[in-house]
């Protein structure tokens, strides 16, 4: 077994340099960086193009809970944790429409945040400042889960060398030192480096365990379906009392799937995006990514023959005892670092956009300068981080009990938000309404022990019902202040990009070329035929285009 003085030494080592390696390549970032306000801090200046954008928001999604709670559940569970894949998967297709639509609504109004474009959206900004207020509660359980996760991590890839309370500050520390400074294009540059590593690792432990452990796949697959074929189908390990059946399936993907592309973090990602084509093309390739969740899906599986047994918490170390278990001290460090980076990446971003959304639209509430506001965004997000760091020493079940309601208390927002960018009649009493309501039935269902209630998922049904009050008090309830913007001004419309490459500049074939991005009016215009040289234009009746087109480099 593997954890003497020299692999613990050469793990603790390995885990300090890349930890120091994350910090440095987080400052760096800032070197980039336009000297500017809140959006070049927090959106990263508009300015991301397609592979950090892929890295960032891939790195949202594999959280310390891949390497923990994945594993952990397809330990106790089995199949149940295949849900994960399945709406991750989903909420990027919804993304291709969702993102682009988002993106292009912030960029023409100037927002930054969630919360900025329901102010907006509605003429409100106590409603922006609600909003906000709201997603810090549902956020803050998030950045604590990250700050445990790496905390149990670094303590199990050093042997126990680090404690729990050592492990819980350098979270916080590593994560404040970059993302105070360098922002969004930050987590990015180390997105970069966390996904090189998870690609790296989990590459080899899917490879490495199944040989080393049970002499190959075949041997592994047939044994877990001969001796635990219950994980391999829902509802899995613990069968109908577990609540993980069917309809518990279906209902969670269906509503995680559509509240991904309305969480802060996934908004932060498309609102950093250098064109909407760039989101397009991410949402094409991002469901690539989570071929690397089955890995300790799978791993997970395979610890209940080499260390069963396992219960409660200790169950979520099902990977990380394969891996101290057989591995040299170097490459039990480089795991650990790969998992650590995973809690960190996810964390800066929740930190981020938490400062954003009090920066903007809560602190704004305040007569102050508005130079002020980013440094006021960069303040919350210490305070943020360092509120979750003392629960995490002093109250962890506090945060633990909201984290309960934190997924499905998001997707509460989506009437008022997406439907509210989309449908004119949607009213600021019909909105409200309908997110009382429904973070009210959740809160309820799920501190009462219902979730899952009927087999479905409490968050889904919380959601119908907002949406059946938000459609009903918005048609026959109180019209509120006229509204006299124009359509365009309220609603967000899908951007169509011009990908074509326009006139060479600073001479020679195919160089110095740079790429417009043209916004349309509509979608007929985005297929409005080109002219040729001397060609007549056609008239507007057979070309579609309702509105001039600007002329074409």
């Amino acid at each position: 077994m593997a954890g003497g003085p020299e692999a613990v030494s050469a793990a603790v080592w390995i885990l300090a340099g890349f930890l120091a390696l994350t910090v440095v390549l987080g400052l760096l970032a800032a070197r980039r960086q336009e000297r500017g306000g809140l959006a070049d801090w927090s959106v990263g200046g508009r300015s991301l193009g397609p592979v950090f954008i892929w890295v960032l928001m891939a790195g949202e999604g594999y959280t310390s809970f891949s390497y923990l709670g994945a594993a952990g559940w397809g330990y106790n569970y089995g199949a149940p944790v295949l849900y994960v894949v399945a709406y991750m998967s989903c909420g990027y297709a919804v993304g291709y429409l969702v993102g682009p639509m988002l993106w292009g609504y912030a960029r023409k109004h100037g927002l930054v945040s969630l919360s900025d474009m329901a102010a907006h959206r509605y003429r409100r900004p106590w409603l922006g400042a609600v909003v906000a207020v709201l997603a810090t509660v549902f956020l803050l359980p998030y950045i604590q889960l990250q700050i445990t996760g790496m905390g149990v991590v670094v303590s199990t890839v050093s042997y126990g060398r680090i404690g729990l309370d050592l492990a819980y500050f350098l979270a916080f520390a590593v994560t404040t030192g970059f993302v105070v400074v360098s922002g969004l294009r930050g987590s990015a540059w180390v997105s970069v480096l966390k996904d090189s590593l998870v690609i790296l690792t989990l590459g080899f432990l899917i490879v490495y365990v199944p040989l080393h452990y049970f002499g190959g796949y075949g041997h592994f697959f047939q044994r877990l379906v001969d001796e635990r074929g219950e994980w391999l189908e829902l509802p899995g390990h613990g069968g109908e009392q577990s609540g993980y059946g069917v309809g518990w399936f279906a209902s969670t993907t269906l509503l995680n799937s559509l509240t991904v592309v309305v969480f802060p973090t996934t908004v932060a990602g498309y609102l950093g995006a250098r064109d909407a084509d760039t989101l397009r093309r991410n949402a094409v390739w991002l469901p690539a990514y989570n071929v690397l969740l089955f890995v300790p899906m799978l791993l997970g599986m395979a610890a209940l023959f080499v260390v069963p047994g396992l219960t409660g918490a200790e169950s979520n170390l099902a990977l990380f005892k394969l891996v101290t278990d057989s591995l040299p001290g170097w490459a039990v460090g480089l795991v650990g670092v790969a998992a650590a980076l995973s809690s960190i990446v996810p964390m800066a971003v929740f930190m981020l956009v938490i400062g954003t959304m009090w920066g903007r639209s809560v602190l704004s509430l305040v007569p102050r300068p508005k130079a002020r506001e980013k440094g006021l965004s960069q303040v919350v997000v210490v305070v943020a981080g360092t509120l979750a760091l003392v629960m995490t020493y002093t109250a962890p079940n506090t945060l633990v009990r909201l984290s309960l309601i934190s997924y499905e208390g998001m997707a509460q927002f989506l009437p008022l938000l997406l439907l509210g960018l989309v449908w004119r009649r949607m009213s600021l009493h019909g909105g409200v309404s309908g997110l009382v309501v429904g973070v009210g039935i959740v809160c309820g269902l799920v501190f009462s022990g219902n979730d899952p209630l009927w087999g479905v998922n409490a968050g889904l049904l919380a959601l119908l019902a907002n949406l059946a009050v938000a459609v009903l008090v918005s048609l026959y309830g109180p019209a509120g202040a006229p509204d006299e913007r124009e359509d365009e001004e309220v609603l967000a419309r899908e951007e169509f990009t011009d990908a074509r490459l326009p006139a060479k500049v600073g001479g020679g074939r195919g160089r110095g070329r740079v790429r417009a991005s043209v916004p349309r009016r509509c979608a007929a215009e985005a297929f409005v035929p080109r002219r040729r040289p001397g060609q007549r234009a056609a008239p507007p009746h057979l070309t579609g285009a309702r509105f001039p087109l600007p002329p074409r480099p």
